[in-house]
């Protein structure tokens, strides 16, 4: 594989790109050697998802668009990156029992962590902010496992 990978997207702050951008994701994880029924492959999808949904919900009317980046270096780091033009930064809001939302940024450093990654905020040159995931890429194929004809226990 090449040492370094790039595939972006562009799309409208509107609640229906928020499924456009998991399935851009998906589709660049398949190419990169992610197949989609891995758990990584469901663990990038949902951090995804609430990025694209924070970008939206959160900026709606504010920032006509948002982009999601996926960086591959090495076949060592994913890094995943939800830039809109809004200024304001993240905050982790309380999680009261009867909030309906608020909860996005909370999974998305939990699932973060789980992986061994990291999350970090970033201001942008124009005003805005990127929200960047790095993880650790963990696609190598698997080796075949050598079967002697015997059933295993």
């Amino acid at each position: 594989m090449a040492d370094h990978l790039e595939a972006s997207v562009t799309l409208p702050s509107d609640p229906a790109s928020v499924a456009a951008a998991r399935t851009h994701v998906v589709g660049t994880l398949a190419e990169w050697g992610m197949p989609e029924d891995t758990e990584v492959s469901d663990t990038v999808r949902l951090i995804v998802s609430e990025l694209a949904t924070n970008a939206v919900q959160h900026t709606f009317g504010q920032s006509p668009t948002f982009t999601v980046r996926l960086v591959l270096d090495r076949d060592e780091r994913l890094c995943i990156g939800v830039t809109d033009s809004h200024p304001r930064l993240p905050k982790r809001l309380p999680a009261a029992v009867q909030q309906d939302n608020g909860r996005g940024l909370v999974i998305i450093r939990w699932l973060t962590a789980e992986c061994g990654g990291r999350l970090r905020v970033r201001r942008t040159r124009e005003g805005g902010k990127t929200v960047l995931v790095e993880l650790p890429w963990t696609a190598a194929p698997a080796e075949p496992v050598a079967t002697t004809g015997q059933p295993e226990l």
